[in-house]
């Protein structure tokens, strides 16, 4: 008889929990390179401080694929599959990965003459650094995220016990993630693409032989919401999700309603 695997299994809660944790640690850094930025001398002190957040991300970023690692193995472990395995770590992003983000998040620090700037460019220097400051946390949180998702996704590819993997959204997800999510298990081992974006705390769950993955029961009150609501309005059904999950669900993302 197959077993079942969930997303609300608590393997599942203590990595996202763990994740999260290593989060807030990666956020309390990069506030503290905040002052590698010097307003006066912007052109002078960005590229020391561009240096150091690759620094940290990198550090983060391995430490995620630990993380993952380990869950993986207890997955593996709980579902009792044979024969040894050495789950494959990612590598952190490349420096021009992180750099280009990085560069993304810090572009309208840059004035530009009124004509041409953006009303975020318009701002004082002071909003400016705090909006770039945001986006630099939020940029770093992904690559540091998804160093630890391509962990398990590189682990299912070459784990000949594995079979799928499924997405795993948590209970104050965003919509985009919660509609994912409910697709359960239809990754297969060489699905490469995880879409996420900035801020995106959703895992990466293997499924392996013998094993059936169910939506956990708030999973599934989503998947009413979405049955009742969206499926079936092609090219609207996120906007009408959105709305049901501000109005209906329990676990709404903060500030949706």
């Amino acid at each position: 008889m197959a077993t079942t695997v969930s997303d609300s299994s608590d393997d599942a809660a203590r990595f996202r929990a763990a994740q999260i944790g290593l989060t807030r640690l990666l956020v309390r850094d990069v506030r503290g390179l905040r002052r590698l930025i010097l307003p006066s001398r912007l052109r002078e002190s960005v590229p020391d401080w561009l240096a150091a957040m690759n620094l940290v991300v990198a550090q983060y970023s391995r430490t995620s694929a630990a993380l993952a690692a380990e869950f993986y193995d207890a997955q593996r472990e709980a579902a009792g599959v044979p024969g040894p395995f050495t789950v494959p770590l990612a590598d952190p992003p490349p420096e021009e990965q992180t750099t280009a983000s990085l560069r993304w998040a810090t572009k309208d620090l840059w004035p530009r003459e009124p004509e041409v700037a953006t009303p975020a460019q318009l701002e004082s220097l002071d909003v400016r650094l705090e909006q770039a400051e945001k986006k630099a946390e939020q940029v770093a949180q992904k690559l540091v995220a998804d160093t630890g998702r391509g962990t398990v996704q590189a682990a299912v590819r070459q784990d000949r016990q594995a079979t799928a993997w499924a997405r795993s959204a948590a209970r104050g997800a965003c919509a985009f993630c919660k509609m994912l999510a409910l697709r359960g298990a239809v990754f297969a081992q060489d699905t490469a693409d995880f879409r996420a974006h900035d801020g995106c705390h959703c895992g990466v769950i293997p499924v392996f032989r013998g094993q059936r993955f169910e939506l956990s029961p708030h999973a599934r009150e989503w998947e009413r919401l979405y049955r009742e609501y969206a499926q079936g309005h092609s090219g609207d059904q996120l906007r009408r999700f959105r709305l049901a999950l501000a109005e209906h669900d329990s676990n709404p993302l903060p500030g949706s309603s």
